[in-house]
């Protein structure tokens, strides 16, 4: 059970619905105009959730590894590295992970002739380490670091899709080129929500978790600049996401798309979620509190994760 619980299956979760909500929803929902079939064999989707989850949850456990101390103050109920599991069998269990999802990504690369692809699954596991270690512990780069990372999973479905189409159309195919353009102009809009919303939920999540990272010398916004301070900046973050939806609507319906009156309603009550997540967050005072508005910051992450089903 404690192998479980480190491993977070519920993000895990979250990272495979992502990943096939984005394929369904925009890259074979584009094939499918042109009657084409989907770039990615199911196998080869497959293996590269596979890939992903498994650096992913690598990347849980390393990150416990490194957090003993401050979760022993800010999470002691939930503490498993040195109660549950040793840091011998955790760090056992990364090495594990880590090395099985390069592998999974290594081959996935080889048989799509990707070497960004390939270059990917090795920086990711790298970055994980050091955010662990220390990037998390200094000011913005540990948040960016998480952000960029939730970013990169629809990205890189993007490289994988761009790799099948090439291989499928040939390099210099126009049409073959114009879908690599179309998948990127769309899987970048949905990293850039999953890069805006995971940044927002991390200065939350760190304004919760501040009495330990203080403890611990941790330079997070709350830490440095206050709770007031980190309000401020989470809700920036959330209002520039907010008034993208909507530039990304008046650009659909000038730009002469169709667009559903359920996108339109689905959009609205995503732009609810925030408004209910920054009142929550306003009126925070205690890490419960904080708490509260990140779980409707999660909400929110998910309604918006969804939105290609409705959109496209």
């Amino acid at each position: 059970m404690n192998y479980l619980k480190i491993l977070r299956p519920v993000n895990l979760l979250f990272i495979i619905a992502v990943i096939c909500v984005m394929d369904k929803g925009a890259v074979k929902a584009l094939m499918l105009q042109y009657q084409l079939s989907e770039p990615l064999l199911w196998w080869q989707l497959l293996l590269l959730i596979v890939a992903i989850v498994l650096i992913a949850a690598g990347g849980y456990v390393i990150n416990d590894y490194f957090d003993v101390k401050i979760d022993a103050i800010n999470r002691p109920e939930r503490l498993i590295v040195t109660r549950g599991i040793s840091k011998q069998q955790a760090m056992t269990l990364f090495q594990c992970l880590t090395a099985a999802g390069i592998l999974c990504g290594g081959a996935l690369a080889a048989v799509l002739k990707s070497m960004p692809l390939g270059l990917t699954f090795l920086l990711v596991p790298g970055i994980l380490w050091f955010y662990s270690a220390s990037y998390k512990r200094q000011f913005l780069i540990g948040n960016l670091t998480v952000a960029f990372l939730a970013a990169l999973v629809p990205m890189t479905l993007a490289i994988a899709a761009d790799a099948a189409i090439k291989n499928e159309f040939g390099q210099d195919s126009m049409l073959g080129q114009y879908l690599i353009n179309a998948i990127y102009l769309r899987l970048a809009a949905f990293a850039a929500f999953a890069f805006l919303t995971t940044w927002a939920r991390e200065i939350i999540k760190d304004t919760e978790d501040q009495e330990g990272d203080r403890e611990m010398e941790c330079h997070t916004i709350p830490v440095v600049l206050g709770d007031t301070a980190s309000k401020v900046c989470a809700t920036l973050v959330i209002l520039i996401v907010m008034t993208l939806l909507v530039l990304g609507n008046v650009f659909y319906i000038k730009g002469g798309f169709d667009i559903t009156n359920n996108a339109t309603k689905y959009d609205l009550l995503l732009q609810l979620c925030f408004i209910v997540t920054l009142v929550i967050l306003w009126r925070a005072r205690l890490p419960q509190d904080y708490h509260n508005a990140q779980l409707a910051m999660k909400l929110s992450m998910l309604l918006g994760t969804l939105l290609p089903l409705v959109v496209f």
